[in-house]
């Protein structure tokens, strides 16, 4: 069983998804702390233009499943500046519904937003990968980095860890090889860093099969 486990992000980088379609079983944090730095709710399209989901005023210790999106969020106006940026784009016609109905999507609450979103983009992708929401694992959930990600692990039955290649510092091979869990680490070919959707406007969905799978393990 291989698994990966990672935050919510609002259309991620290529590397998130070829992450989810290396493994059985990904799991999708719900209950971690917000970080206002972070990439959560925010991302960079053509040019390097960012766009942010504007979120309610909270504690600082709120995870992120108790965000919720704040009323100034202009679905329609993302939607239409996304639109523009790609307006050249060849495949623009193809996966702009797409696109648009992650971005025009009801809900409220950011982790529930952002969840639907990769559903979605998933299907479009064809990637079958199971998705489990964190907070459904039965496991000490005030556990802290590599201890918290070994506990999912051993919950999950996990015979191999992979996660992107960002963590190298943050995870020991030799402390996960004593639990019985091979620990990998992905590391994307493509140089594209920013969201799925410059990719998606770029490339046909016959295409996406194989740019999921340009990624090495170490």
């Amino acid at each position: 069983m291989k698994i990966a486990i990672m935050q919510p992000y609002f259309l991620p980088y290529i590397g998130y998804w070829q992450l989810i379609n290396a493994v059985d079983e990904f799991v999708i944090y719900d209950n971690i702390k917000y970080t206002k730095k972070g990439w959560i709710n925010r991302n960079r399209y053509v040019g390097g233009r960012t766009f942010t989901i504007p979120i309610k005023k909270g504690s600082d210790s709120l995870t992120v499943v108790e965000r919720e999106i704040s009323e100034v969020y202009d679905r329609k106006k993302l939607s239409r500046q996304i639109q523009s940026a790609y307006r050249d784009a060849v495949y623009l016609k193809q996966c702009f519904p797409l696109v648009n109905s992650c971005i025009m999507d009801h809900r409220n609450n950011l982790f529930e937003y952002i969840h639907r979103s990769v559903i979605n983009i998933c299907d479009y992708l064809n990637v079958n990968t199971k998705i489990t929401v964190s907070s459904n694992i039965n496991i000490d959930h005030s556990l802290k980095s590599q201890e918290k990600v070994l506990a999912i692990c051993k919950a999950m039955n996990a015979t191999q860890y992979i996660n992107p290649i960002g963590g190298t510092e943050l995870y020991d091979k030799a402390v996960f090889q004593k639990e019985g869990i091979s620990l990998n680490f992905l590391k994307t070919k493509s140089e594209n860093t920013l969201s799925i959707v410059d990719i998606l406007m770029r490339n046909p969905t016959e295409n996406m099969e194989k740019i999921l799978g340009e990624f090495r393990l170490v």
